[in-house]
């Protein structure tokens, strides 16, 4: 069995799986590009200050993020691991988008 596949299930529960799972894609992929804290991760996804919040605690929950900083100004970083295997997040991803199409689509942001 290949070494990130426990990761590999994890992003693909977690993104495919479950409800707010393309919610969680579109901040990994913000945070990917730059660490940001919750309020900019809000106004760059247009997504409420609360829901994101939300999807960072499952996020860092589940060991996929790190932080610096404390309270209000806390910065979310990619964990170490989801760092160095996101391409098994992109691989995830991308099916999303295809399956999403064909029932409608999923926005690229």
């Amino acid at each position: 069995m290949p070494q990130n596949a426990p990761l590999k299930r994890l992003l693909y529960w977690l993104i495919a799986g479950t409800r707010g799972g393309e919610s969680r894609g579109r901040i990994i992929e913000s945070l990917k590009e730059m660490p940001k804290n919750a309020n900019m991760l809000s106004d760059r996804l247009g997504m409420e200050y609360k829901n994101v919040r939300h999807h960072l605690d499952v996020l860092l929950k589940n060991g996929l993020l790190t932080t610096v900083g404390e309270g209000y100004g806390v910065t979310y970083f990619l964990s170490a691991e989801l760092e160095s295997n996101y391409g098994v997040f992109e691989e995830i991803w991308e099916k999303i988008g295809k399956m999403s199409k064909k029932r409608g689509g999923r926005k690229k942001y």
